[in-house]
């Protein structure tokens, strides 16, 4: 039985780059895609309807940029993988993209075929950044991140398994506000701004089924 092809959005406001992506990408039997969109306002308004298993994401676009419609997206869409297609090779802008629940991260000036090969990755369950993007983090040693107490990672939990910070206070016998003040000492000691991104942690990290949330 052959399994379905991968189903791609591209999003990126230069009709030549996106064009150029998709006619490379058309070029494989197990990719299908679906659509070309020029902003990020015309998938998440269309992402429900496409149902894409990948989105092919631009950074720099006008009106709602890279960064905020992926959380956007996953806050309602959390399996859905968004892969940034970026120039630029900051460690800033990937750290902030991965922050933002993103699973990978690519280099718009990469090899035809590595584009191909981070798509393959995500849909195996894997993150990838693109050998420019590894590159550019080496020199880059990210802080060590405080350790979450077990208090926090028991809350992280209920998050990423979708309760609101009132079912989590009544879950535990704490006030909202108590849960309020863990959540934002989770983002901060993670590096996450959002809720799709701490369950998109947790699922990396094996919090989920039971694990312990280890640093990145």
């Amino acid at each position: 039985m052959t399994s379905s092809p991968t189903r791609i959005v591209i999003v990126d406001d230069h009709p030549m780059v996106a064009e150029g992506i998709q006619s490379i990408l058309e070029s494989y039997d197990d990719i299908e895609v679906l659509a070309t969109l020029s902003n990020g306002q015309e998938i998440i308004d269309r992402v429900e309807a496409l149902n894409p298993d990948v989105i092919l994401l631009d950074l720099n676009m006008p009106g709602i940029g890279g960064l905020s419609t992926t959380e956007i997206i996953l806050e309602n869409h959390p399996e859905t993988r968004i892969l940034i297609l970026s120039m630029h090779d900051s460690p800033e802008y990937i750290f902030s993209a991965l922050n933002h629940g993103a699973v990978g991260y690519v280099l718009k000036d990469v090899p035809t075929d590595e584009i191909k090969r981070a798509i393959d990755a995500i849909m195996a369950g894997q993150r990838y950044l693109c050998t420019g993007a590894q590159g550019s983090l080496k020199p880059y040693d990210r802080p060590e991140r405080e350790q979450l107490t077990n208090r926090e990672q028991t809350i992280l939990l209920q998050i990423a398994q979708g309760k609101s910070n009132k079912e989590v206070a009544q879950t535990l016998d704490i006030s909202v506000r108590t849960v309020e003040t863990h959540r934002k000492n989770i983002k901060r000691k993670l590096g996450i701004s959002s809720t799709a991104g701490l369950t998109r942690y947790a699922m990396e990290h094996g919090v989920l089924q039971g694990g312990t949330a280890h640093r990145l």
